[in-house]
């Protein structure tokens, strides 16, 4: 039995299905991780005495990203990419600890706030051999098919 905080990242040719459908997969999940932000939001709103509706996106922004930090943290995935059975690796094939999940998360909303970033992202995310987006080409991380656990 391997120990899944020792092996290395999965060769894009050798090793394909690691890195198929990531990127569409990486967009579906954010969306699902958007309701869920949106929902937790909202349960929040009544307990700012309903103020929260006059800064809703700032509130939204904070929840997002304390949501996938921890989430990430956690599971190496958020819970959108959970269910569409993806997680985030680091350079050397460990899980994301705490550290990691924090500067991906920074530097995604990083790109959020700097539009030309994220277009930069997207781009990536389509056309490399890994699926990369700008935050994983820095931290040197990739987003992979969940392997199978036995």
């Amino acid at each position: 039995m391997t120990d899944m905080n020792t092996w290395h990242l999965p060769d894009p040719h050798s090793q394909p299905e690691f890195y198929s459908d990531v990127a569409s997969k990486r967009l579906l999940a954010f969306v699902i991780d958007t309701v869920i932000v949106a929902l937790v939001s909202l349960m929040i709103v009544p307990f700012t005495a309903f103020t929260g509706l006059f800064f809703f996106p700032a509130l939204m922004a904070v929840v997002g990203f304390v949501y996938r930090v921890i989430t990430i943290a956690t599971g190496s995935a958020t819970w959108g990419m959970r269910i569409l059975s993806i997680e985030f690796r680091t350079a050397t094939g460990a899980r994301f600890g705490l550290t990691e999940a924090f500067l991906h998360t920074v530097g995604l909303n990083v790109s959020f706030a700097v539009f030309p970033l994220q277009l930069v992202s997207v781009i990536l995310m389509a056309t490399t051999e890994r699926g990369q987006g700008l935050s994983d080409m820095v931290l040197g991380s990739v987003a992979i098919n969940r392997p199978a656990r036995y």
